[in-house]
């Protein structure tokens, strides 16, 4: 069947253009290969007739998942396969029998959320469980941090349902009996089990004795012994290239209940590894690493700042989190008393000095362990997150040795790097004496490239002179398969070879992997490959903190190693859009991927303004999100503005871009007239009329022009103690909001004054409206107004208060990157939102109590500036206050977005993911706050229930009504 016959017979999507092709040609490894095609199947037969188009076509297949491997395996020149799309379904809960049977798309967490009603988990708790599927899971037997206790992917898969080269279907499990005969793939399995029997005592020879062993593929599995052999446990780590599954049979366990930390503090590396064999042996759930260089480089991204200032003392060169559940209080009070002990023993107190300085705190709060565990687990994004040129690299980051051998096999592989020049960063997990660790190097460097070969020679010949795995949890993909060899020797690398030969003897399952791999230094593999170059071009923003072409764009755009955190389902804010297409376009890692191929030519001439990069961007509502919660700090809001400022260069606006762009510009005309204005949303058939000139969804009310919009003059005193930035949005649409923050002020004692211009022209405004259709420019000339007459109060250290978190936020985020002079700087300096000025000055003010319950949304911008404690910490100022925050990402209007008929019904679809069934599940009584206009208008249109914001709430509080 010829590809473009397929398309015709795939309930799923076909897809063979550029953009997409790109944006599967990485995964998080180093390499790049661009796929002839992309398939996105629903169902099984979807799959099958992929399979069969391949074997047609000549084609490779390549199965994938979260797309977030670390060595290459999910990266081919064929036909790759995304089953995280809609191959997702999990198809059986056997709650008594404590197992599951799910297709290969599904990812961990959402399988473990499903999971808990029962009490029960899938341990494998990989780092990456937000975004990774059980088919890559086993297709690389992952392990995770409790390996411990639980084991690997390995241990705790029961059976696979796959489908052969050759089109055959078959179920892989346990054997009984020693040989089958009524089996769809019995000679393939008599064939594996006769490998096993013949070669028994080579492969337990030259198989490493560890937990953390995952190279090659599992001969051991073969090896006749007392149980029953299990056909499943070959394929586990086979990488895809035996087999392509299509449901997966899981063994599950009960939940782990309430666990305890033991954050133990180290003066030096070298001491934490030894004291690891000594940690481990009071049998804990996990020990993890945390090095020194990964402390400082938390505490530079604000996500994880207050979760390592709450938990690290002074400044110790290695952290072991030690990890104990025992079932009770008692039980992990005692563990906890162990530990401080044996620490002791160790000579380590915090009383001690130089080498015996050192101790444990200990972590008894639910929640802060959360918080430690993720920075543990975004520990390969922390260290991603260096701006310069040189990245941690993978290639030996996951090398495993047995716990007595785990000091001096650190401190000799760290004389290796330095020996070249370089410096690694370690992590993870310690107590099965597997350390991830990435030497910093430029692999768009020759040099650097002959320096990783060398690392990579020598550190593996480390792992075998100690007996080790070469391979301890991230498999073998390019990285590492072509050291099979050297690792277990020419005989069980021959069987490896015909074990795919009998399974796949054409090549067509993922070629390159484990058998027959290519160099893992060749560079046309490379995702900086030798002939790699971004021509110059022009930006608007200030990108100088980053290096490469634009000033630093091309930096901050190669910042995104593909890990996927953006992909996430639940939990944080980013990505909305995501969350609703679950399309790798809409999301961070799929845009970053799309903006590097087409300034670096890889997508054709002017890929940057074309259509295709206009469609990537699309869906990108500018939430801020990945610029807090992306570790390496990918600011996608900041880079579409550049793609649309280019796109505008190029192609001009429309009118819908017009209305939106100009609105602060042509509001105050429009105030005059207020009837008119708002014609649109009374007249029926007049919003269905215009829809297709204005672009202007035909179902939404637009914004409601005020009849009494908000005057400069109402709000004016000499020497005021604070200044208002009346937005444009307040400002027009709901004064009221800048009344009664004026009222609250007042009543705290304070002389208030609104922001006039100098110019004595049109009222201030920020220029989000002009950045959100890419009149840089022009915003940068509003920004210049804005400055100007916010310099003299911030430079006299007057406080600059603001009600719209994406207009007031726009002065410490985007003008700073307009304006690089300093003044912009000093404005940003004390620009603050209304709630965190209250709090953070200790504002006293009359409230009492309102008697009603709070429900509470925070705004997109409010979330990447920290600004939600301070906004609760507001609301907590109301006596008996009870505020609910709704756990939830973009409210999904996100100002013009919402409006717009071309992404109204996916603004619709990231409502309805939890803000708007919060909404409607709250009682009549319950007061809905939402400081953003934008959020307030969706709540309204998706509910019928009106939001307010937290000024309104706080004028209600206020004892003297008469303010």
């Amino acid at each position: 069947m010829p590809l473009d016959q397929l398309k015709y017979q795939f309930s799923g999507e076909i897809l063979t253009d550029a953009f997409t092709r790109g944006r599967y040609s990485t995964d998080a490894s180093i390499y790049q290969m661009m796929p002839t095609a992309v398939a996105i199947p629903r169902s099984k037969e979807d799959v099958m007739a992929a399979l069969s188009m391949a074997r047609a076509e000549g084609l490779s297949v390549t199965g994938r998942g979260g797309g977030t491997s670390q060595c290459g395996q999910t990266v081919n020149s064929g036909l790759i396969i995304d089953n995280a799309r809609h191959f997702n379904r999990i198809l059986e809960i056997d709650v008594e029998g404590r197992r599951a049977i799910v297709e290969p798309g599904v990812v961990l967490d959402e399988l473990n959320r499903a999971l808990k009603p029962h009490g029960l988990w899938f341990p494998v708790d990989v780092s990456t469980a937000s975004r990774a599927t059980i088919g890559g899971m086993a297709a690389n037997n992952s392990c995770g941090g409790r390996s411990l206790r639980y084991g690997t992917m390995r241990s705790n898969v029961l059976s696979i349902d796959a489908i052969l080269a050759d089109g055959t279907q078959a179920r892989f499990g346990e054997v009984q009996g020693g040989r089958l005969s009524n089996h769809p793939a019995a000679d393939i399995i008599n064939d594996m089990l006769r490998i096993g029997a013949d070669h028994a005592e080579l492969i337990d020879a030259r198989f490493p004795k560890l937990n953390r062993r995952v190279g090659g593929y599992n001969l051991d599995a073969l090896i006749p012994s007392g149980a029953a052999p299990n056909l499943s446990h070959l394929l586990v780590g086979s990488e895809g290239t035996l087999a392509y599954f299509t449901a997966i049979e899981l063994k599950l366990w009960p939940l782990v209940g309430e666990k305890v930390l033991a954050v133990c503090h180290f003066p030096s590396f070298y001491q934490a590894m030894d004291a690891t064999q000594h940690l481990v042996a009071l049998d804990p759930l996990s020990v993890e690493l945390v090095d020194d260089t990964m402390i400082a480089l938390s505490r530079q991204i604000p996500l994880f700042r207050r979760t390592i200032d709450a938990v690290v003392t002074d400044e110790p060169a290695a952290l072991l989190l030690v990890e104990f559940d025992e079932g009770s209080a008692e039980g992990n009070a005692r563990k906890l008393a162990e530990i401080e002990a044996r620490m002791g023993d160790l000579g380590f107190s915090w009383q001690g000095t130089g080498r015996s300085w050192g101790g444990v705190t200990p972590i008894t709060d639910q929640r802060l362990q959360n918080q430690i565990a993720e920075v543990r687990k975004s520990g390969l994004n922390i260290m991603m997150s260096m701006k310069e040129d040189g990245k941690p690299v993978s290639f030996v980051e996951d090398c495993a040795v047995a716990l007595p051998d785990l000091a001096d096999y650190t401190a000799r592989l760290t004389e290796v790097f330095e020996r070249h020049g370089t410096r690694g960063t370690w992590y993870a997990h310690a107590s099965v004496g597997c350390l991830h660790v990435r030497p910093v190097l430029n692999l768009k460097l020759a040099e650097d490239v002959q320096k990783m070969r060398s690392i990579a020679e020598e550190a593996f010949a480390l792992v075998a002179e100690y007996k080790g795995s070469h391979s301890g949890e991230h498999g073998d993909g390019i990285v590492r398969s072509e050291f099979h060899e050297r690792m277990y020797g020419t005989e069980v690398t021959d069987l490896f070879r015909k074990v795919k030969d009998r399974f796949d003897p054409t090549g067509l399952m993922n070629p390159g992997k484990i058998v027959d791999p290519p160099k893992m230094d060749d560079r046309s593999l490379f995702r900086y490959p030798p002939e790699y170059r971004v021509a110059p071009l022009k930006t608007q923003f200030d990108w100088s903190a980053w290096t490469g072409e634009g000033g630093g764009f091309q930096g901050a755009v190669e910042m995104c190693n593909n890990n996927g955190a953006c992909r996430k389902l639940q939990g944080g804010a980013m990505c909305p859009s995501y969350r609703v297409t679950r399309n790798e376009r809409d999301v961070t890692r799929g845009r970053a991927n799309s903006l590097r191929l087409a300034i670096s030519g890889q997508l054709g001439p002017d890929a940057l303004t074309s259509d295709a990069m206009a469609e990537t961007m699309k869906l990108c509502v500018s939430c801020k999100a990945c610029k807090r919660e992306c570790p390496t700090g990918v600011d996608m809001a900041r880079m579409k503005t550049e793609v649309l400022a280019a796109r505008v260069a190029k192609h001009g606006l429309t009118l819908h871009d017009r209305l939106v762009g100009y609105m602060p510009r042509y509001a105050p005309l429009a105030a005059r007239m207020p009837w008119l204005m708002n014609l649109r949303n009374k007249i029926p058939g007049l919003a269905k009329l215009t829809e297709g000139l204005t672009g202007f969804a035909a179902t939404r009310d637009l914004p409601t022009w005020s009849h009494r919009p908000f005057r400069d003059s109402e709000v004016q005193a000499e020497r005021p103690d604070v200044i208002l930035f009346a937005d444009a949005f307040n400002r027009y649409f709901e004064p009221e909001n800048l009344r009664a923050a004026a009222r609250v002020l007042k009543a705290a004692g304070l002389k208030v004054s609104v922001a006039r211009p100098t110019d004595g022209g049109r009222p201030l405004d920020c220029g989000r409206t002009l950045l959100s259709v890419g009149l840089v420019e022009e915003a940068r000339a509003e920004a210049e107004r804005l400055i100007a007459a916010l310099l003299p109060h911030a430079e006299a250290g007057v406080p600059i208060v603001g009600l719209e978190p994406s207009s007031l936020l726009t002065l410490r985020d985007e003008i700073p990157a307009l304006i690089t002079d300093g003044r912009a700087g000093i404005v940003a300096e004390q620009a603050l939102m209304l709630e965190e000025y209250l709090v953070r000055a200790k504002i006293a003010l009359p409230l009492q109590p309102l008697g009603r319950k709070i429900l509470l949304h925070g705004h997109c911008h409010q979330k990447a500036h920290q600004v939600m404690p301070d906004v609760q910490a507001a609301l907590a100022m109301i006596p008996e206050a009870e505020v609910e925050v709704v756990e939830t990402s973009c409210c999904g209007m996100a100002g013009a977005f919402g409006y717009n008929r071309e992404t109204v019904e996916v603004s619709l679809k990231m409502a309805e993911a939890n803000l708007l069934p919060a909404v409607r599940a709250a009682d009549e009584t319950t007061l809905i706050v939402a400081d953003g206009t934008s959020c307030r208008h969706q709540i309204a249109d998706g509910t019928g229930r009106r939001a307010v914001h937290v000024a309104r709430i706080l004028e209600m509080a206020l004892l003297d009504r008469g303010l």
